[in-house]
């Protein structure tokens, strides 16, 4: 087949007084490079976009991290959501982005329907949980020093905040990177409170987070990570076999 096409969900910004469909470079460039596709972006248009019509075009579909968080009425909370960047840097109640939560929630469900992969970072990770009917939590102070830096840091020293998990035995990390816990880099506020029925634990956090997992829908494959591989899959091998895999997983 030709290069495999992926497609992956703006979030909604102000700029200079217009508003503009963004991602951030290195979630194009690692999926770009290490799964060998081709990227288009997927403007965060919510219900003026057919997303039956855009799965049927694409070969599969990356949720990335953001610094908005999920508005909480999508998983049945009470709106006290605690805020921001790929499931949370930030504080307070939000910031949210409506029109990517409307755009990726309905795309990734297209997508699966469609037997099409779809892969999830930080915020996308929570986006699938909740495609599956998982809930989400704003972390509790106690637990956020492990999954967060200090407020005020440099953006370097936020994505060098790091942790390990321990991959579930027998799983598809575990057979892919071996059973022995590895670090990965944490920069979240939110996180799993009930993981979906159908998705699979793939890896947990010492505090017992889920920080990983997988499904697998009819021909769909699903995998998502709590932590960012496209910071260093330049540098570091476990996290370019994230987007090798989501490459294997298109071309399948």
């Amino acid at each position: 087949m030709t290069r495999p096409l992926l497609g992956i969900v703006c979030c909604i910004r102000e700029f200079e007084g217009e508003t503009i469909h963004r991602v951030i470079d290195r979630y194009v460039r690692a999926p770009a490079r290490w799964s060998d596709a081709d990227v288009v972006l997927v403007p965060a248009l919510g219900t003026l976009a057919d997303s039956r019509n855009l799965a049927a075009r694409l070969d599969g579909v990356l949720l990335t991290g953001s610094t908005s968080n999920l508005e909480s009425w999508r998983y049945g909370g009470d709106g006290g959501d605690g805020g921001g960047h790929g499931g949370g840097h930030g504080g307070g109640d939000g910031p949210h982005d409506p029109q990517r939560d409307e755009t990726a929630l309905a795309l990734a469900r297209a997508a699966i329907d469609a037997g099409k992969p779809v892969f999830g970072i930080c915020r996308g990770f929570q986006e699938l949980n909740v495609v599956f009917g998982g809930t989400l939590q704003h972390l509790p102070a106690r637990a956020q020093a492990m999954h967060h830096a200090p407020a005020g840091v440099s953006t370097d020293a936020m994505f060098a905040h790091h942790h390990p998990v321990t991959p579930v035995a027998d799983g598809v990390i575990a057979r892919a990177l071996g059973p022995a816990p590895m670090t990965v880099n944490s920069v979240h506020y939110q996180a799993i409170a009930t993981l979906a029925s159908d998705l699979t634990a793939q890896a947990h956090a010492p505090d017992g987070l889920v920080e990983a997992f997988s499904a697998r829908i009819d021909r769909s494959q699903v995998l998502a990570v709590q932590w960012h591989p496209e910071w260093d899959a330049e540098h570091n091998p476990q996290s370019r076999w994230f987007f090798t895999a989501l490459g294997d997983a298109m071309r399948a």
